[in-house]
């Protein structure tokens, strides 16, 4: 398997050859995607790891607006292993690593605290993905989640397309997944978003301007699991229905901050009907201009807002210090399959999981 359209020559300024490794028996790559506007998206296939997304600035400068690294390695070894990967079988977290489902009781690989997260330590960002570069503009991955990988049942055959539009400037996410046996998917791409650009180091988040299109938030625990309750966002600092910038509240004495460290919660998406794409949350660096929109037809959007990030370094030197980042993860509620209540992850046979969502990026002046 190797990338149809080479990437030498590109605007993130990555080398086909640093991603070219075998494991177990795969091979990773370099995948350039490119729109007419000259939006460039650079992914490999080891975890459907997007490296960098270079969009222009209100001035038409170009710059990667993703954390991001250089090399396959450094993506295999990140301190930050879910770094703008694919996330499964379960994205965010289950509590105590077990959940019951139709009568049978399923332990998982437990890799935060007590909970599993982001579907193991091994789950969909740590493998190696079957890849098919279409056309210039669109990359399409597909994986076999064997019976009993991570813990959870059934064979889980999955297909991802990245695709750029030329209109607008997005990229759009295609999931779907079919099984053989009753199991929960909850996928989701884990993006750490700057609209100002990566650097040395890297600027804080903090001043970004983000509106959600949320009434309600799932409130957490101090282990960053689901109370069972829905509250309204109304005369909180959670609530973003109109624009704040990040750092406004989010050290503000809340204990919904306190518990995830900052914002690390799922917001529960106004919708008029469940599977439509609708708006999810925007986000506006003023300085350049960048503007982010995010649509999806999940039903909730955790934001993160980078709380954990160490100040590694990334691509071409670039460093990331804590809340230098954004995150939209569009997807089920966690610890659904606990929560009977909540919205149901479970996907039975015969039965296709669906999902899209959309990262269109503009400029304000």
């Amino acid at each position: 398997m190797i990338s149809s359209f080479p990437g030498e020559g590109n605007l993130s300024g990555l080398e086909p050859r640093n991603f070219q490794k075998g494991i177990n028996g795969k091979n990773t790559d370099l995948f350039i995607l490119k729109n007419k506007k000259g939006m460039e998206v650079a992914v490999t296939n080891y975890g459907c790891a997007i490296l960098s997304i270079i969009v222009p600035d209100k001035n038409g400068t170009y710059a990667n607006v993703v954390l991001g690294h250089d090399s396959i390695d450094h993506v295999i070894n990140s301190p930050e292993p879910f770094l703008n990967t694919v996330i499964g079988r379960y994205g965010n977290r289950i509590a105590d690593g077990r959940f019951i489902l139709h009568g049978e009781d399923y332990k998982l690989t437990v890799n935060n605290g007590p909970n599993s997260l982001h579907g193991g330590p091994t789950g969909f960002h740590a493998r190696v993905w079957d890849a098919v570069q279409i056309n210039e503009a669109t990359v399409q991955f597909s994986y076999l989640s064997e019976d009993g990988e991570e813990g959870f049942p059934g064979n889980l055959e999955v297909t991802m397309t990245y695709r750029l539009e030329d209109e607008d400037n997005s990229l759009i996410i295609e999931y779907r997944a079919e099984t053989d046996k009753p199991t929960v998917v909850n996928l989701t791409n884990h993006a750490f978003f700057n609209l100002a650009g990566i650097d040395n180091p890297t600027s804080s988040i903090e001043s970004n301007e983000v509106t959600i299109n949320a009434d309600f938030f799932v409130p957490i625990n101090d282990v960053s699991i689901p109370t069972g309750e829905i509250l309204k966002v109304e005369g909180t600092p959670m609530d973003f229905r109109s624009p704040h910038t990040i750092g406004e509240r989010i050290n503000e004495p809340y204990q919904q901050l306190i518990n995830g460290a900052g914002y690390d919660h799922c917001y529960v998406l106004n919708k008029f009907e469940a599977g439509e794409i609708s708006l999810a949350a925007t986000c506006k660096d003023k300085v350049s201009g960048r503007k982010l929109t995010v649509y999806t037809t999940e039903a909730g959007v955790q934001l993160y807002t980078g709380n954990w990030l160490g100040g590694f370094t990334g691509a071409h030197g670039a460093t990331f210090p804590a809340r230098s980042a954004l995150c939209f993860e569009a997807q089920c509620f966690p610890d659904t399959p606990n929560k009977p209540h909540f919205p149901s992850a479970t996907l039975m046979p015969g039965d296709e999981y669906q999902q899209v969502t959309i990262y269109q990026f503009g400029v304000e002046q």
